[in-house]
């Protein structure tokens, strides 16, 4: 199973970006995503962008990325 994390783009370089991952900041490759810039949100894998999506689907999943985190979701499986 992949997981995508939602991540923020906050500043762009050639070939990679640096993004914010719910208040963690990290480089990530963009060379799946060459048309992404600054404000646009991303999906992540592996240390790579994969897709961009829109603000409201990020939004919500990392608000279920936190249920997740504190344990306020039940169990996965």
């Amino acid at each position: 199973m992949c997981l995508g994390v939602p991540a923020k783009v906050v500043e762009m370089e050639e070939e990679r970006a640096l993004v914010d991952v719910m208040g963690s900041r990290m480089y990530v490759g963009i060379i799946f995503v060459p048309e992404v810039k600054v404000d646009d949100y991303v999906l992540l894998h592996a240390g790579q962008a994969m897709t961009i999506v829109d603000e409201q689907f990020a939004r919500e999943s990392i608000e279920e990325w936190r249920n997740v985190l504190d344990g306020s979701h039940g169990p996965l499986f």
